[in-house]
C-alpha cells in the first residue's frame, strides 16, 4: 500500500518570492479588507506551500481550523505564525490538499483564523481570516498564477472562506473567475440562498462540468443531533463517488480508495472504505459503511458529535477527489 505520512509536506518547498507576473487589472486585496491590515504575502514564511511549476493548472488551498486555545468559548484570532496552527495545517495538507498534487501545482497560504465556536462564527470568519485569504489569493494571482486555470479547495473554516472568495473577489474579478476550473467547498454548506445571491456561481451537476462548486458534509445514517459545521443550513450536495446529485447509493465497489490511519498514525491508502448517498432533505452526504464507533474513537479530539464524519470528508473519498480533479482539469484545458 502507498503510505501518506501524517508529517509529509508535499511541495512544502519555499522558493522565495517568484518573478512578478502581470495578470491584468484585478482589484487589489485591500479593497476587500474589513478594517484590518492583511498579512504580507510577499514574505515566503507566510506560505505553507509554494510549489515548483510542474502542471498546467493550479490549486489554491485553505486548510480547516488548526489553531486551538484553552478557552474555545471566546472568539480568538491566532497569529499567522502560530506554531500549533502551522504544524496541524501541514498535517491537513497531507491528507487533503495532496489529493490534487498529481495533477496541479498546489499553493497554500498560512492565514490568521478563528479558533473558537461562537454563535457568530461565520461573521468572525468573514473578517480577519477572509481578509488574509483574499490578500493571499490576490498575491497568488498577481505573482504565481501566470494566467493558468485553477481550482479553489478548502475544508471547514477554509471552505467557508472559499465561499467568501467566490462571492467577493471572484465576483469582482470576472476575468479571474473565468479561469476557475472548480471550487471544492467541502465541509461547509453551500445553499440555494447563497447561489441566488450570487448568480455568477453554479453548483456541479456531474463529473465533467467546470466553473462549478462541489460540496458535501458527511454524516452517519440516522444522525439526529446538531452538526456544528452546517450552521443550521440545508446545503446542496454532490456524491463524491458518482459525482451526481440524485439519492442513489454508491457502494464501496464503485470508489477508488480512501485514506485511513494505521496503528502508527500513518495515513495509508486502503480500498474504498466509505460508500456515499446524497440526502437532499437534510442536505448532507450519508456514509453507511463506516464503523461509527471506530470513527468516533479516531476523531475523539475533534469535539464533533458521534455520527458527524467531518474530519473524514476528504480521507473517505481521497482518491475519488484526485481522479475527479484531474478529469475536470482535462475538460477545462481541452475546451
Amino acid at each position: 500500500m502507498k503510505t501518506v505520512s501524517r508529517t509529509m509536506k508535499p511541495f512544502f518547498i519555499i522558493m522565495g518570492i517568484a518573478v512578478l507576473l502581470s495578470t491584468g487589472c484585478t482589484k487589489s486585496s485591500t479593497e476587500y479588507q474589513t478594517g484590518t491590515i492583511a498579512t504580507d504575502y510577499s514574505q515566503s514564511a507566510h506560505w505553507l506551500s509554494i510549489p515548483p511549476t510542474l502542471y498546467k493548472a493550479d490549486v489554491f488551498y485553505l486548510y480547516p481550523t488548526t489553531s486551538w486555545t484553552k478557552n474555545n468559548t471566546t472568539s480568538m484570532i491566532c497569529a499567522v505564525d502560530d506554531s500549533i496552527m502551522m504544524a496541524d495545517a501541514a498535517q491537513d495538507f497531507a491528507r487533503q490538499a495532496s489529493a490534487f498534487d498529481t495533477a496541479a501545482n498546489v499553493y497554500a497560504p498560512f492565514y490568521r483564523q478563528d479558533n473558537s465556536s461562537p454563535e457568530n462564527r461565520l461573521n468572525v470568519i468573514a473578517g480577519i481570516p477572509t481578509t488574509d485569504a483574499t490578500a493571499a489569493f490576490d498575491y497568488y494571482i498577481r505573482n504565481f498564477n501566470n494566467g493558468r486555470p485553477f481550482i479553489l479547495a478548502g475544508h471547514s473554516q477554509g471552505a467557508n472562506i472559499v465561499c467568501n472568495l467566490l462571492s467577493g473577489y471572484l465576483k469582482a474579478n470576472p476575468q479571474v473567475y473565468a479561469r476557475m476550473i472548480a471550487a471544492y467547498v467541502i465541509g461547509g454548506p453551500v445553499t440555494q440562498a447563497f447561489l441566488k445571491a450570487n448568480p455568477h456561481l453554479k453548483f456541479a451537476t456531474g463529473p465533467d462540468d467546470v466553473g462549478v462548486i462541489i460540496s458535501y458534509n458527511t454524516e452517519a445514517p440516522g444522525f439526529t443531533g446538531v452538526n456544528p459545521v452546517l450552521y443550521g443550513e440545508i446545503g446542496l450536495v454532490i456524491n463524491p463517488i458518482t459525482w451526481t446529485r440524485n439519492e442513489t447509493l454508491a457502494d464501496t465497489t464503485q470508489g477508488l480508495g480512501s485514506l485511513f490511519p494505521n496503528k502508527k498514525g500513518v495515513w495509508v491508502r486502503i480500498p474504498q472504505y466509505a460508500d456515499a448517498r446524497v440526502d437532499t432533505v437534510n442536505g448532507v452526504l450519508i456514509c453507511s459503511s463506516a464503523d461509527e464507533n471506530r470513527i468516533a474513537i479516531l476523531d475523539s479530539l475533534s469535539g464533533f458529535p458521534k455520527g458527524v464524519y467531518h474530519s473524514f470528508d476528504y480521507p473517505f473519498y481521497y482518491y475519488n477527489i484526485r481522479q475527479n480533479a484531474a478529469n475536470r482539469i482535462q475538460k477545462f484545458v481541452s475546451r
